[in-house]
């Protein structure tokens, strides 16, 4: 069947090289796409935003089933206007993609439910929300409620910070419409973890664990970002806890959305904190995580399209996944100033090198091609993911890869993984 893949960044290369490998793609089409996708696929000039260019696109193409990668057409209901013209389209309606669309709409579905998660409090007054933060203190935690690419949580860590994050968000505006509300939430404590997995609206069926680094910068400093890359598995997400995931999250939350009218088909993406091996949600994303999808579709040996076929159909408690036992580590190159300003139009040199790497992999990002020459397009720029017998054979080939890459203010961070490295050596203690 022919295949139309929505989205331009790493995640969407990712998802259109496993998107290939299965034998029931028979052409692939990418809108917009990147320099990455156009040598799998052809893309085509519709942005993921457009939502009624892309249905007509599907409908004069006899497009057998679209996906879609980022949350914007998604929340905006391109799953509706798709399924409105009979066309057949992977991920949650507009209802049910606001788990990620409005972090208020998602904290009262877990409340209701008993999904666990942070205390928190929602304002759409600066001078209330500030009063609440002078009642509560620091640490805590600030975000902008509807969608700002990654960019709208700020972690503060003194009276000033939350301030200002405050009055960025509500009286500055720094997020358009997507701050006219604020959820101030406690600050857990713990490690982080990224569990994704299928639903058809029943049933589930998980993906391996990963772990994104959101920070710009090693050791966890600096500004929030999209992220700058990822592993899997996390170790700090045991069997045990998997199960409890499962069930008290990720279930809950299927069941839940099917409860208020909203079924919910798609990935459905939890960001949690991990504490005394018990999780909480920080976030819920309604599609496949960027970077962490480099980092988990490399590991995985089964169809995708069978699989998303099924969670269209309802079917999906039929299906498993076949992984790797591998390890695989993602790293993102992003343009230098990266999440603030940054410059474009920067010529990439080293990428047939880094693809010699073996167990490597180079997913384009922020991306084009002029005069055959591939310059970078946006902030995060590459994922560069590779495989490895072990977390440090992994990490070892993906920086490997890196050493290969260069363009003008590259940066990138040189810590990605050892998080892992160091649970393994507490376990091993």
């Amino acid at each position: 069947m022919k295949i139309l893949l929505v989205g331009s960044g790493g995640r969407e290369h990712a998802l259109a090289w496993k998107i290939r490998q299965s034998r029931l793609c028979e052409k692939l089409f990418c809108a917009p796409g990147n320099a990455g996708t156009s040598e799998i696929a052809e893309n085509i000039p519709i942005n993921a935003e457009d939502v009624k260019a892309l249905a007509d696109f599907a409908e004069k193409h006899k497009i057998g089933l679209t996906i879609v990668g980022p949350e914007a057409p998604l929340v905006e209901g391109i799953v509706n206007e798709f399924e409105k013209r009979g066309l057949k389209i992977f991920g949650p309606s507009a209802k049910a993609a606001m788990l990620e669309g409005s972090k208020i709409f998602a904290k009262k579905i877990m409340q209701k439910y008993g999904i666990p998660t942070a205390e928190s409090g929602e304002f759409v007054s600066a001078e209330k929300a500030l009063a609440y933060l002078k009642n509560k203190g620091v640490p805590i935690v600030v975000k902008a409620d509807g969608l700002a690419a990654g960019k709208g949580v700020f972690v503060c860590n003194s009276p000033e910070e939350a301030e200002n994050a405050v009055k960025k968000i509500l009286l500055e505006s720094a997020f358009g419409s997507a701050g006219k509300k604020i959820l101030i939430e406690e600050f857990l404590e713990g490690e982080e973890a990224s569990f994704l997995a299928f639903s058809d609206g029943k049933n589930i069926l998980p993906m391996v664990s990963s772990q994104d680094h959101k920070r710009a910068f090693d050791k966890d400093l600096g500004p929030n970002t999209g992220g700058m890359g990822a592993y899997s598995p996390a170790p700090v997400v045991t069997k045990k806890l998997e199960k409890k995931i499962l069930k008290g999250i990720m279930q809950k939350t299927i069941d839940a959305m099917k409860s208020e009218g909203a079924e919910y088909k798609g990935v459905l993406y939890a960001g949690l904190m991990i504490k005394n091996w018990e999780a909480k949600v920080l976030e819920f994303n309604a599609r496949f995580g960027d970077p962490e999808t480099q980092a988990i579709l490399p590991r995985m040996k089964s169809d995708i399209l069978e699989i998303m076929l099924a969670c269209i159909e309802g079917n999906l408690a039929e299906k498993k996944i076949k992984w790797s036992k591998k390890h695989c580590t993602c790293v993102v190159l992003a343009s230098g100033g990266y999440p603030g300003r940054y410059k474009k139009n920067k010529e990439i040199f080293g990428l047939e090198k880094a693809r010699e790497i073996k167990n490597a992999l180079v997913f384009h990002a922020g991306t084009k091609i002029e005069n055959g020459k591939i310059l970078t397009n946006g902030g995060r720029v590459l994922g560069i993911s590779a495989l490895g017998k072990t977390i440090e054979e992994s990490i070892g080939n993906a920086y490997s890869a890196v050493s290969k890459i260069s363009f003008e203010k590259m940066h990138c961070r040189k810590d990605i993984g050892k998080k892992a490295i160091k649970k393994k050596l507490s376990h091993i203690a």
